[in-house]
C-alpha cells in the first residue's frame, strides 16, 4: 500500500475498518449457521423473552414492501450499494477526532453490506433474533440490523455533540 492509502486508514474514519469486517463476518457466519441448522419458521426459545427464529425478509425494515412481487429486491440492493459507497466516501473525509461519527458510519456500512450479501445470494434477508413479551412481538432481525441500529443511534448522538474541530479553532 502507498503512504496515502495507509494515511486514509490511519487518520480518517476508516481506522475502524476492522469493526466493519468483524460485524460482516459475525453477521454472515450466524446467518449460515441458521440456514444450516434451522427449518424455515423454526423457533427455539432461549429466554422467556427471546427466541432464535428463522425468518426471511423480502422487504426492507419491518418487512416494508415484503410482498411487492420481487422488484423490491433490486430497489433495496441498489439503495444499499449507493448508501454504502456514499458513506464509505464520507468516512475517508472524517478527521480522527470524529470517532462517534466514524463508528456510526462504519456500523451502518457493515450492516448494509451484510444484508446486501443476503439479497444478492438468496433474494431475501435472513433474520433470526426474535424479541417478544407476552403478546407483543418485535420483528425478527439479525446482526446486520443491530449494527445499523447502533450506527443510527451513534449518528443521532453525534449530531447533538459539540463539534470538536470548532471548539479547538475558537481557543
Amino acid at each position: 500500500m502507498t503512504g496515502g492509502t495507509v494515511s486514509i486508514f490511519k487518520e480518517s474514519g476508516w481506522r475502524f475498518w476492522w469493526l466493519a469486517i468483524l460485524v460482516l463476518v459475525a453477521d454472515q457466519l450466524t446467518k449460515v449457521w441458521v440456514i444450516q441448522n434451522f427449518e424455515f419458521g423454526e423457533s427455539i426459545q432461549l429466554l422467556p423473552v427471546f427466541n432464535f427464529t428463522y425468518a426471511r425478509n423480502y422487504g426492507a425494515a419491518f418487512s416494508f414492501l415484503g410482498d411487492a412481487g420481487g422488484w423490491q429486491r433490486w430497489l433495496f440492493t441498489g439503495i444499499a450499494v449507493v448508501v454504502s459507497i456514499a458513506l464509505s466516501v464520507w468516512l475517508t473525509k472524517l478527521k480522527r477526532q470524529q470517532w462517534k461519527l466514524s463508528l456510526a458510519l462504519v456500523l451502518i456500512v457493515a450492516g448494509a453490506i451484510g444484508n446486501l450479501i443476503d439479497r444478492s445470494l438468496y433474494g431475501y434477508v435472513v433474520d433470526f433474533l426474535h424479541v417478544y413479551y407476552q403478546q407483543w412481538h418485535y420483528p425478527v432481525f439479525n446482526i446486520a440490523d443491530c449494527a445499523i441500529t447502533i450506527g443510527a443511534a451513534l449518528l443521532i448522538w453525534d449530531s447533538f455533540s459539540p463539534d470538536l474541530s470548532e471548539e479547538s479553532n475558537q481557543k
